[in-house]
């Protein structure tokens, strides 16, 4: 499984991170749902979906809406402005 180092996005040339396919985000989201790396996490998780929705994957905006039912207003707050921030870098 590839790894993306978030912590590096602020250099979006060096990182790679533009030429992220959409499988491998809606992969990184269900990663993050099921807590596969760990504890689950669900703000990680829709933000993936939302990227890979982004990016025209099928299937990522129903398992975004999936996460979100099990969110707070707080938590999907947090991963719309990272999905923001991250478009915004890349």
């Amino acid at each position: 499984m590839a790894h993306i180092d978030l912590s590096a996005f602020d250099r979006a040339f060096g990182n790679g991170a533009a030429h992220v396919d959409g499988q491998l985000l809606l992969e990184l989201g269900m990663r993050a749902a099921l807590g596969r790396d760990g504890t689950a996490d669900f703000v990680a998780a829709h933000m993936y979906f939302n990227l890979a929705d982004k990016k025209g994957v099928a299937g990522a905006a129903a398992h975004r809406q999936d996460v979100a039912a099990e969110m707070t207003k707080a938590e999907i707050a947090a991963a719309l402005r990272s999905a923001r921030r991250w478009l915004t870098l890349h």
